[in-house]
């Protein structure tokens, strides 16, 4: 059998090393010291934007502490984007509180500012006026950040943007993660880069990110023994994994542009054929990264449904993955309200995440063409 082409795999940039050795030469092999610091001040900069950055131990912990310090707690409301992956809604339940979850519009792919103001409008007229509002950047995606803080700002509930799956993304030139009061990125070993595991918490205060810190260091208060007055948690990124983000800083804009080169490639790929639509930007307001390359596939213009097309690349050994199932149609949250038009529902059925590693090589890309090309001709 063909070697397997993964969806999304690590990819080292070559420093990485250099920074993890330092680490060791120094005895900096604690959760603390000098490629924290460093990796905190080289995303602060490439964000471009007035932040200051927490690296923590995964972006599941970021999203818990940012829920922590909208005052999220037991038998609140948060609404969150339904079209995600299971983590932008677990941390919800961590806190005791309660999902609400939105629909996705067709453009992005992302929390539809209609179905949006209708569920706050709801949530208030049932006593229940949410604590905060998770948006995801969906693959990449920029959401409609504009409509969605004029709503949150006229209702006065914080944004959490979930940006686990957009570094590098921009809405009208600004980037994904610093437009809610906290943003949320993913250093996950399938992400853009990676620390192994890892993520961080985008504040806009140094008050913000000093609470942050304490309470993912176990919140141990000023004094010489150990004392705690509140409840912490072990969430701080180490200064061994952020040794590999600091190496993997060093060529993410490369990595961006082969991934949107990715989008690309399957954009010319399917140009001829009807009935498959390439996930792109709607828009110059939007930059996407391209995180992952993402189709639709109508069965009644194609010929062929999605899960044709990845059980015939499963043959070939190649990995594809249907869209996050929807937040609202999973076991766990069945008992979860829901505002929406059933857009996400559709995008379920007829979506198909398709390789888009940064490490794929014209080899591979022959390799998908000729799977695809197959199945194009054939029809099913």
């Amino acid at each position: 059998m063909s070697n397997k082409i993964w969806l999304s795999s690590p990819h080292m940039g070559g420093n990485e090393l250099k920074y993890i050795h330092d680490a060791f030469d120094n005895n900096w092999v604690a959760p603390l010291g000098p490629n924290v610091n460093g990796f905190e001040q080289d995303l602060e900069h490439f964000l471009k934007t007035d932040v200051k950055v927490a690296a923590l131990s995964a972006g599941t912990a970021a999203l818990h502490l940012a829920l922590i310090e909208c005052g999220v707690g037991y038998g609140d409301e948060v609404i969150c984007q339904s079209m995600t992956f299971s983590a932008s809604a677990n941390p919800i339940a961590y806190q005791g509180a309660i999902p609400v979850f939105v629909d996705s519009e067709a453009d992005t792919w992302n929390m539809c500012p209609i179905a949006l103001r209708e569920a706050i409008n709801d949530r208030i007229r049932n006593g229940k006026k949410p604590k905060a509002i998770i948006v995801v950047h969906l693959y990449g995606m920029p959401a409609k950040m504009d409509e969605i803080i004029a709503i949150a700002e006229e209702f006065e509930v914080p944004v959490i943007e979930d940006a686990a799956e957009a570094l590098g993304s921009k809405y009208k030139g600004k980037a994904c993660g610093t437009f809610g009061r906290f943003g949320v990125l993913s250093f996950n070993g399938n992400k853009i880069i990676t620390t192994s595991g890892g993520g961080a918490l985008v504040c806009h205060t140094h008050e913000d990110k000093e609470k942050a810190v304490f309470l993912s260091t176990q919140a141990r208060d000023n004094a010489p023994h150990y004392q705690h007055s509140h409840i912490g948690f072990n969430y701080r990124m180490s200064n061994i994994c952020a040794g590999i983000g600091r190496g993997q800083m060093e060529v993410l804009e490369q990595r961006v542009e082969s991934r949107r080169a990715m989008t690309q490639f399957y954009v010319e790929l399917f140009a001829d054929f009807s009935g498959v639509k390439v996930f792109t930007e709607p828009s110059e307001d939007f930059y996407s990264n391209h995180w992952l390359s993402a189709i639709v596939v109508d069965p009644l213009l194609a010929g062929f449904t999605r899960e044709d097309l990845r059980l015939a690349l499963l043959e070939d050994n190649i990995e594809s993955r249907p869209l996050w199932k929807p937040m609202h149609l999973q076991p766990v949250f069945s008992e979860a309200l829901y505002y929406g038009h059933m857009v996400a529902e559709r995008l379920f059925e007829q979506g198909l995440c398709l390789p888009s590693g940064t490490n794929l090589t014209d080899s591979d890309r022959q390799r998908i063409s000729q799977v695809v090309n197959k199945l194009l001709s054939q029809g099913v």
